[in-house]
């Protein structure tokens, strides 16, 4: 439908559009008009199209063709930030920042998959039945930029240390950066940022590898060497047999359980196979929370939220005691 420009809105801290594009939009729409119309909501603001509305603009168009997009909310923004994240041209502080946007939405929409939910896209399994989650931010977002998860896992961890006061000096002085130095800027304490940044900005280094921080006076002692992930648990001889075959793995064991022609009602040997299975994957989940990417923001975490997941846990261990509880009880009767 067409719509006056004059009633379309552009949400606030949008990224401008780039003059050169929409200089060469304006040549390209003069000749052959507007072949894919812009996207609005169902309140005329803008979801994708800038460049093309901007171009409408320098035409002195008073209307445009635009697609009436049900997006509304959050799922709005997201598609908003997926056409921007795309896009050509983008500094690599933009692009991170872009990209954590991205998982808060991502996130809001998709609690589930908030504190690891499907990060390594296994499936979740059990002997009664099977589902698929919804994937993580970084699988999906990894997954249509056709990136390894590894480099969106970087961009995120540029976004979120990196601190205000250097990613200003780099914006406003419209310093060249290429992500790779980002990461490394942003892995500094703030006040080396700041150095850093405007080394960069002035030209006195060209890239992070020149940086050299000159020494705290007086020199602080070196931070204390990071904790080693928990050892893996030791893993006890089975009790249990499934007849005569035999599994290379739980995860066949498990998948000969779900066979639908088959009884799948429990025995001892089937039940102590689904509990292992399940341990073995409450375990491979769990090891997550000591990556790097989770024990960076350790130092962050206050008081009230450390015992509000010492809660958390506890009642892991609890449900367990009382489930042994409940078999002991049952034993031999």
């Amino acid at each position: 439908m067409l719509v006056p420009i004059s009633e379309i809105k552009i949400n606030a801290g949008r990224r401008e559009a780039d003059p050169e594009g929409v200089q060469e939009l304006v040549d390209s729409i003069s000749k052959v008009g507007l072949l894919n119309p812009i996207t609005i909501d169902r309140e005329h603001t803008l979801i994708a199209g800038l460049h093309r509305l901007e171009a409408a603009k320098l035409l002195c168009w008073t209307e445009i063709e635009c697609n009436v997009s049900s997006l509304e909310g959050l799922l709005a923004e997201l598609a908003e930030v997926d056409e921007n994240v795309v896009r050509k041209g983008l500094s690599a502080v933009e692009y991170s920042d872009l990209l954590l946007r991205r998982k808060e939405i991502y996130e809001a929409l998709h609690p589930e998959t908030k504190h690891g939910g499907d990060r390594k896209s296994e499936k979740i399994k059990s002997a009664k039945c099977t589902f698929d989650s919804e994937k993580s931010f970084v699988d999906d977002t990894a997954e249509k930029l056709g990136v390894d998860p590894s480099t969106i896992r970087r961009q995120i961890q540029t976004a979120k240390n990196l601190t205000s006061e250097a990613k200003d000096i780099i914006r406003d002085t419209g310093t060249k950066i290429t992500k790779k130095d980002a990461l490394k800027l942003s892995r500094l304490g703030p006040e080396q940022q700041k150095d850093a940044a405007s080394q960069l900005a002035a030209g006195e280094i060209k890239s992070m590898g020149e940086y050299h921080p000159a020494p705290a006076e007086p020199e602080e002692p070196p931070p204390p060497e990071p904790e080693s992930p928990p050892a893996a648990p030791t893993v006890p001889s089975v009790p249990y047999s499934l007849g005569d075959k035999h599994y290379a793995s739980i995860e066949e064991s498990i998948a000969d359980l779900k066979n639908p022609n088959k009884d799948c009602s429990y025995n001892p040997d089937t039940l102590l196979a689904d509990i292992d299975g399940f341990v073995d994957t409450f375990h491979k989940n769990f090891a997550w929370y000591s990556d790097p990417f989770c024990t960076v923001v350790f130092p962050d975490i206050s008081p009230v939220q450390f015992d509000f997941v010492r809660q958390r846990f506890a009642t892991i261990s609890s449900a367990m005691e009382d489930l042994l509880n409940l078999m002991e009880r049952n034993m031999n009767k």
